[in-house]
């Protein structure tokens, strides 16, 4: 059973983009002592994924229980901040968590101790965290349905394959936090997501950083081998440990599976804090919900 949750000082933020002036970011800081100095304090980023936001899936769930100050914000071109939505944005969403990190750091004196992210989330916080010296200081990386293979995005979109051959574009439309959503994806853009370096994760990703792999076998929008592939290349570092958790019954947003996530990060961050992380499958106590039982073989 889910622990309750903290209370906690809410603030929403809009931070002026140094290299995008008409597209200001827009999140939330969660403090767990407002009234205490920041200078120094711990904070931690919640990334959201394509087409998502700031509150989406298991995000606030993991802000408001957290032990430790949270920020959470929406990237540009996502719901409450402005700005041009790219398919193959990444180094942009990039640039955003270090606008965020500039804030953070130069308005509160935060330290960012943590980064959990999801999907897309997941790929430009790792390009930021292998190309921040900012980055040092993070001790945990929490990767949630991340994609490696960038390429196989095509796999992903097959039902707007037709269009993108005869008209070299498509149109998707969705709903984000209930408003209708709307972007011309053209073939350029998919060839750009398709050929995105990711390997940087091998070499430039911090040695010190504990890492935490969730991704569901259900998932079908990235294939769950991703994060086995994300487990080799974390677990080749040292002295940073990495756990992967691969769970039966998730698909790619862990739909009807918020709680038990955010279960498994919090008591994950409590391992990290006391020290006693060790690299492997996640195995702890929490089980994970499925209606089917496996007797013992």
């Amino acid at each position: 059973m889910s622990s309750p949750i903290t209370s906690k000082k809410t603030s929403k933020h809009r931070i002026e983009h140094p290299k995008d002036p008409n597209s200001p970011l827009t999140g939330v800081l969660e403090q767990v002592a407002p009234d205490e100095p920041t200078q120094g304090r711990r904070i931690a980023l919640l990334l959201h994924g394509s087409i998502g936001h700031k509150d989406y899936l298991f995000l606030k769930r993991v802000a408001l229980r957290l032990p430790i100050d949270s920020f959470r914000f929406d990237f540009r071109g996502n719901f409450e901040s402005p700005g041009p939505w790219r398919m193959a944005g990444f180094d942009d969403d990039a640039e955003d968590i270090s606008a965020v990190v500039a804030y953070l750091t130069s308005k509160f004196g935060y330290v960012v101790d943590l980064i959990v992210a999801h999907s897309r989330g997941v790929v430009a916080a790792i390009r930021w965290m292998c190309t921040a010296q900012e980055a040092q200081s993070v001790r945990g990386f929490v990767n949630a349905s991340g994609r490696y293979r960038m390429d196989l995005i095509y796999d992903s979109h097959k039902s707007f394959l037709e269009d993108l051959e005869k008209h070299g574009h498509f149109i998707r439309n969705e709903t984000v936090a209930r408003q209708p959503w709307s972007a011309k994806i053209m073939k350029k853009d998919m060839e750009e997501f398709a050929n995105f370096d990711s390997s940087l994760v091998w070499d430039y990703f911090p040695k010190k950083t504990h890492v935490l792999t969730l991704h569901g076998l259900k998932d079908a929008v990235v294939p769950a081998y991703d994060g086995i592939i994300y487990s080799r290349a974390f677990a080749a570092r040292s002295p940073g440990t990495h756990q992967l958790y691969l769970i039966e019954e998730a698909d790619h947003n862990f739909t009807r599976m918020q709680d038990h996530v955010t279960d498994t990060i919090l008591e994950w961050f409590a391992l990290m804090e006391s020290g006693t992380l060790t690299t492997g499958i996640w195995h702890t106590g929490i089980r994970e919900p499925s209606q089917v039982r496996s007797s013992r073989l």
